[in-house]
Order: structure tokens, then C-alpha cells, then sequence
């Protein structure tokens, strides 16, 4: 008997499987799902994939694994405008302009390898040397407000330690991260790595979402997103690494400089309509310098609500559900300022940034994360009463605040009362998570409810000691 051609055997088994699926012989679902883009119908197909490409990823060089990453920052670069676009297309939030910048700072300021110092020991009793060492596959969540950022930056931070990840991405910007998965994949491959180390499911549900945090074979869920979310990953009894809401509030003191306190404010709470959940959601100022304050405010650009516009805009924004909770109108949600100017009948140019104006303090749009440009700005008579106020206005939350001001002490006992992850001090709050904006690493995955704070990727990795007793010290 001749030899037979196993290539030849797969091409025809292959076609003639094509063909029977075309006449509706043989339905898709019933066929195995195999993909090389990392993007499969199919959450256990994705998870199937990743964890034997993880597997080879872990033993990959790193050498390659340098080459990998800096392949995908480069990728990022090469792609921003295009994901941008059809990121705002597709979820309809925030400003274009402002997306570019977000996607390049991902590609730019997202620790990689460096961040992964080995760490040693040598003494009388012997050398002990520390390394970091991957989990395996990460069950991982990324939100609707900047999928791509968002998408990158995991991928790195997951990687450099040697994981893999399976995504369950939110369902309002599916297209454009299928489409940024496809793109990561093949730049993975190309540089190197194995096909599907990072995948997703195609549609992403909670069904889906409950099969990720429960798959027996992934040890670590990173979870971004409101509270139900992360109540669901610690149900799933793993470990977890949960970025959850925030409600930054900014106190401006008495010893501030309002110049600078009202132009980093809505250069800051602006930037991409409002939707980072580090940006500034409510002001706390002193009543001494209030009226210049919302003076300077308006010189810089923001447009000044009265009282009735106001609660003309809290009617269209909140509402109460079935369940008597507050619920935020997602037409607002990441939309121009003028797209709320237009909702309360006025018509203002799409270059202003932001609209302002006076609530007290109990208002929804101090105390709901409303992620939209409107800025409610609440007097106070004193630095002291601002700390408490603004204490409860972040809920506990443990996210990021920021203070105004030139006297130590206050910004001190600001600091330890607000207790949160991040405090930026006379800046805008930006700033406090690095990159473009500021000093330091990045990330898009700052864990409040778990304490890692902003991301990186140590936090993905365990910790691995060698120890060799009595022996190998060299001096």
C-alpha cells in the first residue's frame, strides 16, 4: 500500500466538512471552534486554547518575551486612531481626541518585564534568591469606557510574568476588541509566542462571565467594574484582583491657588468626558474663595448651570428602578458637554469641555459616580468641614481624591482621613496614576477592593523562593 498523506487527508476532511456546513448538513455549533486569532464562539474554546499556549509561554525566553511586548506597544501605536474610532463609534462615549492619547499612554507607560526584579539574600546560612512566577490562565473583565486601553494593558502586565488570559469583554464594545484581539494575536505570533495565549469569547454575556470565574483550570480572575461585578468574582471562591468604582472628590482650601485648582479641574474631569473612574466627580470648596473660584472656572472655559438648569439635568440623568435603586441614564453617560447642554435646552459649542455648578452636598451628582461632564461644586465653611464631606462622598470606596491647598497639615489630615489608593496633592487627579499625566507606572487596573492599588505586573505573579543552605555564598 502506498504512503498516505496525512496533510493531504486534513486538507480534504477539511473541505469536504466546509462543504457539508454550507448546505446546513452539519451545524457550526456541532463542529469544535479553532481559531488562531484568539477570538472564539465559545468561552471553554477560548479557555481550552490559552491554557496549553500558556503553558509554552512560560518557558519562552525572555528575550522573547521582551520582543513580544515591545511588538504590541508598537502595534498600539500604529492602531490608535483607528481603535479610537471605533471605539467611540461603537460605545458612543467620550472624545476622540482624547482616546488617542489614552490608547498611545497604554502602549507607552504600561510596566512590562522591568518591573519583575528578582530579589536575593547571601549570609552565613546560605543564599536564598526570589523570583516572580506566573498563576497560569487570568479569567479577566474589561469595561466599555476605554475597551482597548484597558485591553492592552492587562495583556502586558498578565503576560510579562508568563500568564495567559481569557477575556469576557463588556458586550457594549465587543466589535472593537474582537478586532483588537485579532491584531494582538497575530503580533504575538509573529514575534514568537504561541497562538491564543490571550483570547475572548465572541459574545459576551453573564452566562458567559459565570463559566470564566468558575472554570476549575483558571486560578486568578481580575475583575473591572461596578459592584455587582466584583461581588460575582469573590463569589467564584479565587483569588481576585477587583478594580471597583470611585467617586473622587477634589477639596480646594482656603490657601489655594484657584488659578491653578480651577484650570487642572477641568482640564482633568473633562478628558474624555468624565468616563476614567480616577477622574474628579465632585468639589469641595472653601467658602472664602468660593465666588472666585466659580469665577475662575468660567474664565478657563467651563460653562456656569444655575440652579434650575441643574435640576432640570439631575431629572434626565437619574432614576430610581424596580428596586429603588439610583440608576444612571447611559444616553449621558461619556457625552459632550453639549450633548447636556442640548437635554436642558441650551446650545453651546462642542469645544466646551465641561459645565459646573453649585449643589450641596447630599446632591446625586456628588454622590453618584455619574461619569458625564457636568461638575457639581459644593461650599463649605471650612477646610475641616470639607474633609468630612468629602470622606463621604467617596463611599469608603478607597479609590483616589485630591486636595488644593499650601498648608501641610491639612493636606496631611486630608490624606489620612480620605484613605484612599491615590491622593494627588495641588494637581489634577489624572496625575496620580502616572504615565502621560504624571510620574511613575500605569494602569488602567487600580484594585481598591483588593489593595494591589494600581496594577503591575508583580501583582499577577507569585512569588518564588530558592534557598540553598549553607552554600553557594561567593564572598
Amino acid at each position: 500500500m502506498a504512503d498516505i498523506n496525512p496533510n493531504l487527508v486534513n486538507e480534504i476532511v477539511k473541505n469536504v466538512m466546509s462543504e457539508l456546513q454550507s448546505r446546513g448538513v452539519v451545524q457550526r455549533s456541532a463542529m469544535k471552534t479553532t481559531s488562531q486569532t484568539g477570538v472564539f464562539d465559545d468561552i471553554d474554546d477560548a479557555t481550552n486554547a490559552t491554557i496549553p499556549a500558556q503553558k509554552i509561554w512560560a518557558q519562552t525566553s525572555k528575550e522573547t518575551k521582551a520582543k513580544v511586548i515591545a511588538a504590541l506597544r508598537k502595534a498600539m501605536h500604529e492602531h490608535a486612531d483607528e481603535f479610537s474610532r471605533m471605539a467611540l463609534q461603537e460605545t458612543g462615549m467620550g472624545r476622540f481626541e482624547d482616546k488617542v492619547v489614552k490608547h498611545h499612554n497604554s502602549a507607552d507607560a504600561t510596566p512590562g518585564l522591568e518591573d519583575l526584579e528578582v530579589s536575593s539574600w547571601s549570609g552565613d546560612k546560605g543564599l536564598v534568591v526570589e523570583e516572580y512566577a506566573p498563576y497560569g490562565v487570568i479569567a479577566a473583565i474589561t469595561p466599555s469606557t476605554h475597551p482597548i486601553p484597558v485591553l492592552l494593558n492587562s495583556i502586558i502586565i498578565m503576560i510579562a510574568p508568563g500568564n495567559g488570559a481569557v477575556f469576557n469583554v463588556h458586550p457594549a464594545a465587543k466589535n472593537v476588541s474582537a478586532y483588537a484581539m485579532k491584531i494582538f494575536n497575530q503580533v504575538i505570533q509573529e514575534n514568537g509566542g504561541p497562538a491564543n495565549l490571550v483570547s475572548m469569547v465572541r459574545e459576551p454575556t453573564m452566562e458567559s462571565v459565570d463559566k470564566l470565574f468558575h472554570h476549575p483550570k483558571l486560578p486568578l480572575i481580575a475583575a473591572t467594574g461596578g459592584p455587582g461585578l466584583v461581588q460575582a468574582a469573590f463569589a467564584a471562591g479565587k483569588k481576585v484582583i477587583a478594580a471597583g468604582p470611585g467617586n473622587p472628590p477634589v477639596l480646594v482650601d482656603g490657601t489655594a491657588c484657584v488659578n491653578v485648582a480651577a484650570k487642572n479641574i477641568i482640564e482633568s474631569a473633562s478628558f474624555d468626558n468624565n468616563i476614567l473612574c480616577i477622574a474628579e466627580k465632585e468639589v469641595f470648596v472653601v467658602e472664602t474663595i468660593f465666588d472666585k473660584f466659580m469665577q475662575t472656572m468660567k474664565k478657563y472655559g467651563a460653562v456656569l448651570l444655575n440652579a434650575s438648569q441643574i435640576q432640570n439635568l439631575t431629572a434626565k440623568v437619574f432614576s430610581k428602578n424596580d428596586k429603588g435603586r439610583i440608576v444612571t441614564n447611559r444616553d449621558f453617560i461619556g457625552k459632550n458637554a453639549a450633548v447636556l447642554g442640548r437635554a436642558i435646552g441650551l446650545t453651546i459649542s462642542d469645544e466646551v469641555r465641561l459645565l459646573y455648578g453649585e449643589t450641596d452636598a447630599n446632591h446625586l451628582f456628588v454622590q453618584e459616580e455619574q461619569m458625564m461632564p457636568f461638575m457639581p461644586i459644593v461650599k463649605v465653611k471650612s477646610a475641616d468641614d470639607g474633609i468630612a464631606l468629602s470622606v463621604a462622598a467617596e463611599h469608603g470606596f478607597q479609590h483616589t481624591a485630591s486636595i488644593y491647598s499650601n498648608h501641610l497639615k491639612t493636606i496631611t489630615k486630608f490624606t489620612r482621613a480620605i484613605d484612599t489608593d491615590i491622593v494627588v496633592v495641588n494637581g489634577p487627579t489624572l496625575a496620580g496614576d502616572g504615565g502621560y499625566a504624571g510620574e511613575a507606572y500605569f494602569s488602567h487596573t487600580i484594585a481598591s477592593p483588593t489593595g494591589e492599588g494600581i496594577c503591575r505586573p508583580r501583582d499577577f505573579a507569585r512569588v518564588r523562593r530558592l534557598a540553598t543552605f549553607n552554600s553557594l555564598q561567593i564572598v
